[in-house]
């Protein structure tokens, strides 16, 4: 892969400032103060709220908690998601620090995935990691790697170890010199406008007369809407890590340098703010 570390290590220091405020209808001993944190992008949420959880639950009874689980505007946060990519695709626009809101009861089971543990985490994890390299390498980087590789990456994101992560991940991100890129491109767009969870298909990074193709060709071929206003306006804002990326960058540039920690580019596409 190209050298751009820099890039590789501004993505991965991205944080939200973040305001954690308990349920106004949790029964609480005395008042539960609001919880100030940087949350870091390329992570999850049930990952890096062990503070969180301990500093509300000292003022709740055993008895009223719980599983734990957070909201945004009435909207719950799926956890399997990473904390960047809910940001971008709910609160791009709305001013700093994100309100985020704690439940301990009340778990919507319709929609949220259940996080028992960290072990949830970690295999849905290697499960996404496997994924992309099934698309990129037809999962022949991944199944050459040892155990103790795989824990590696996620013993890294689980830390904030960007240098133990990016030492097993680069293996990943290369490719045959003879081939411009990967075979496939992991991605994934989010749309709030829709019921569908995501758009995934096949796309290569190398189109068939050897041109590279960019974020604009996939957009154009995938999600066209995001694109192609009817009135020539801008409607819509598409977001990786909280940047607007140029539709003429290289898929297999981004794939290497704004993936997110799972391998995979998680691009947003919202609605361009009114104001």
């Amino acid at each position: 892969m190209t050298d751009d570390k820099d890039v590789l290590r501004d993505v991965w220091f991205g944080r939200i400032p973040t305001c954690f405020t308990l349920y106004q209808d949790e029964i609480t001993e005395r008042e539960a103060e609001p919880y100030y944190l940087l949350l870091p992008r390329v992570s999850y949420l049930t990952l890096v709220t062990d503070k969180v959880k301990k500093h509300f639950q000292k003022v709740m009874r055993q008895e009223d908690i719980s599983e734990i689980w957070f909201e945004y505007e009435g909207t719950p946060l799926k956890w399997h998601y990473p904390i960047g990519l809910l940001f971008d695709l709910l609160a791009a626009s709305s001013a700093l620090p994100w309100n985020i809101i704690v439940h301990f009861k009340s778990f919507p089971e319709k929609d949220l995935l259940h996080c028992p543990s960290k072990d949830a985490i970690e295999a849905h994890f290697m499960s996404c990691i496997k994924e992309a390299d099934a698309l990129k390498h037809k999962s022949q980087v991944i199944n050459e790697m040892q155990k103790k590789d795989h824990k590696q990456l996620w013993m890294g994101l689980q830390n904030d170890r960007f240098d133990q992560f990016w030492a097993i991940n680069r293996k990943l991100m290369e490719y045959p010199a003879e081939e411009n890129g990967f075979r496939y491109i992991p991605f994934r767009i989010y749309q709030m406008t829709t019921e569908r969870p995501f758009i995934q298909k096949l796309f290569r990074p190398v189109a068939a007369d050897g041109q590279l193709q960019t974020l604009g060709d996939l957009l154009r071929e995938v999600c066209p809407s995001a694109v192609a206003p009817e009135d020539g306006g801008k409607k819509n804002q598409v977001m990786i890590h909280g940047i607007e990326p140029m539709l003429e960058t290289p898929l297999q540039w981004l794939s290497e340098h704004l993936s997110y920690p799972d391998n995979f580019l998680h691009i947003s596409i919202i609605p361009q703010p009114t104001d």
